[in-house]
């Protein structure tokens, strides 16, 4: 095409769109294993990776092997190289997909399975290498070089916090400091007046670059084909994906110009617009209804009234289809860039995306705020750092702050004094329980809860991870659900976020890591009323029937036994929570009453272990009906010692119990 404009990057984002994956950390250390088990093969020794199809196919096989995907993909060293992409954009791997110094570094927390914080931000170990991965990692956008990350962090610094559109929509706008400087402006301007036309500011980034001036004059000035609208859709694949803007635009033209009813004409063209999404912003940019039917009856009446059909000439009537055809194609792209961008920001876990704002955790905010008149220093430029595991300082001199103000400065924000680090973390603590009960409040009460144990009765694992997060599995879900869901039984009482013993991010949602198995639910109640000051041990699985067996009852006993055993002070005992009883595994808890447990040299033993199970059927009851701890505990202890064949036992002493005190009688 004679006329053909190319392409330039006007946005940056972190990793690529044809790799998304779920439970994203535990994704990013169980591939580091797996590319370091694979480097180490004897016949792997020495191979390149680049421009070697072969070597890259072999370790996609490697990964289905290792259970790691499933299917075949339809060229396997494409699908290796986007596995790994991103792992090597922050400098995890090298373009060699060799695990770099910060690699090995991931790998070490991730296998010692100890993700505890060891630093000032008091953040888990992985996650503040994942902010100092982040701040060195870059990303060259044309003939410029962005940081992302502290783009992002300078932004916020100036601005507070952004909406979910801002974030979206202008933030990766931000590839110089011209730009960035112009968009603060504007998010600025617009919040002052409340008026939030984003996409305003969207075109005049892209009609600063050169090539979208010379495709509005080429729109302006020649005679209007095929070829020159292919031309100034400047695709950034192929210009002949922008063959279906030229039907568009002679509809619309016959429409503002001659008046012709071609409504259903213009909904089929929005059709085939190679990319869906921009279709479908195109249909209800134009339509009120998208119903093929309705717009067949009722022709030009069902549609919106829109600036480019009022255009009054053919200059203005081409401006504005420019407008609406890049304003759209530039929203998808972004849109499609959200999911990347937020994962890999969410990981530092100083990010918190909630209420449809992005905000910063309240100490990393703190701190950004103190370092955040330099970050325009190194916000474009480039580190030879990337790969290795420096400390904060290296990255930035201005990184290396006064703890101590840093603690007093947490202390203003929050209107208390804070003079170290034991006295930070007490506040955060307080913080992070605010956030958890209204988090409870707006996203997990009881009907909500209710409503979760039904599918992970019916395993709607989708559903779950819609309605919780897509960065845990579902297990793991499950053990968070039963922690929130005990904590409301508990009156909301009781260090819930210590006792669960699960990795959280920012935002208290719960995370899976590549090692390590579920951990338990231990819950330290002291003295009341109504029992003694004990601890209760929470099992969970998802496993039913021989799984149930073969999974769960050592299991479930030995963690009992063996905390018996360490702490011959404390009276404990265990629940033992699942989708689906296993009348065996009923069997096997009731033996353990009068059982020995030994400890593993066979010096020293406990005699009896109470162990009570609890289908998810009869803990719904018991939300339903606000039954709080109190109750739950003096039923679980009658219950307890009393007789009976396991199965009956479970159905008088716990079903039938829980169905006539609490709301309804038994099902027969």
């Amino acid at each position: 095409m004679a006329n053909q404009i190319g392409f330039k990057s006007y946005c940056w984002a972190i990793g690529t769109t044809s790799y998304r994956t779920d439970n994203f950390n535990m994704s990013i250390e169980k591939q580091l294993q797996l590319l370091k088990q694979f480097r180490d093969l004897k016949e792997n020794a020495g191979k390149k990776w680049n421009s070697n199809n072969t070597f890259q196919a072999e370790y996609y096989n490697y990964l289905k092997e290792n259970m790691f995907v499933k299917g075949d993909a339809a060229r396997p060293d494409k699908d290796a190289r986007e596995k790994t992409s991103g792992l090597r954009d922050i400098g995890l791997l090298d373009d060699e997909r060799n695990l770099t110094e910060a690699g090995l570094e991931l790998l070490k927390i991730s296998e010692s399975e100890d993700f505890s914080s060891d630093n000032f931000l008091e953040i888990p170990k992985d996650s503040y290498l994942y902010f100092k991965q982040l701040l060195k990692t870059s990303n060259i956008v044309g003939d410029k070089v962005v940081r992302p990350f502290v783009v992002f962090l300078h932004v916020m610094n100036e601005v507070g916090y952004l909406t979910n559109n801002e974030f979206t929509y202008l933030l990766p706008l931000c590839v110089d400091e011209h730009t960035t400087a112009k968009i603060i402006k504007f998010i600025k301007e617009s919040r002052s007046i409340g008026k939030h036309d984003y996409e305003d500011m969207i075109l005049a980034v892209l009609m600063g670059m050169d090539n979208y001036q010379r495709a509005l004059e080429l729109l302006q000035t020649g005679p209007i084909t095929e070829e020159v609208i292919c031309s100034v859709g400047i695709n950034r694949k192929s210009a002949k994906y922008d063959k279906p803007y030229y039907k568009l635009y002679t509809i619309l033209k016959s429409i503002v110009f001659a008046g012709e009813n071609l409504a259903l004409e213009l909904y089929e063209a929005t059709k085939k617009l190679t990319n869906g999404k921009v279709g479908g912003t195109w249909r209800k940019y134009f339509f009120s209804s998208s119903a093929r039917s309705v717009i067949s009856r009722e022709g030009m009446a069902v549609m919106n009234t829109v600036p480019i059909l009022s255009a009054a000439s053919e200059e203005q009537f081409n401006e504005e289809f420019f407008r609406i055809m890049h304003i759209f194609k530039v929203k998808a792209t972004l849109s499609d860039y959200f999911d990347l961008n937020r994962r890999y920001f969410k990981i530092t876990d100083i990010v918190l995306f909630e209420d449809n704002k992005v905000k910063l955790d309240v100490l990393p905010k703190c701190y950004v705020e103190m370092a955040g008149g330099h970050l325009l220093e190194i916000a474009f430029t480039q580190t030879r750092l990337l790969q290795q595991n420096v400390d904060l300082k290296e990255i930035g001199s201005f990184f290396d702050i006064d703890t101590n103000l840093l603690y007093q400065k947490l202390g203003q924000v929050l209107g208390t004094s804070v003079s170290n680090k034991e006295m930070a973390r007490k506040v955060i603590k307080d913080e992070r329980y605010v956030r958890l009960n209204r988090l409870i409040d707006e996203r997990f009460d009881k009907n909500t809860l209710i409503k979760l144990f039904d599918d992970f009765e019916s395993r709607n694992d989708d559903e779950i991870r819609k309605m919780v997060t897509d960065n845990a599995d579902v297990p793991t879900i499950f053990e968070y659900i039963l922690g929130i869901a005990w904590y409301i039984i508990s009156e909301r009482k009781g260090d819930v976020l210590e006792y669960m013993n699960l990795s959280l991010e920012a935002d208290l949602l719960p995370k899976t890591h590549a090692g390590g198995g579920e951990a338990d639910i231990v819950w330290k109640y002291d003295a009341a009323h109504s029992y003694p000051k004990h601890v209760l041990l929470i099992e969970a699985t998802l496993a039913d029937g021989s799984n149930q067996r073969r999974m769960e009852m050592e299991p479930v006993s030995r963690h009992l036994g063996d905390y018996l055993l360490a702490h011959t002070d404390d009276e404990a005992y265990c629940v033992f929570i699942t989708t689906y009883l296993n009348h065996n595994v009923i069997s096997d808890f009731r033996a353990r009453k009068n059982m020995e447990y030994y400890n593993s040299s066979g010096t020293e033993y406990i005699t009896g272990m109470k162990i009570l199970p609890l289908q998810t059927s009869e803990l719904k009851i018991l939300l339903k009906h606000d039954v709080k701890y109190p109750q739950i505990y003096k039923m679980l202890d009658v219950a307890y010692h009393r007789e009976g064949v396991p199965k009956e036992w479970y159905e008088n002493n716990i079903v039938r119990e829980t169905s006539m005190l609490y709301g309804r009688q038994p099902d027969s």
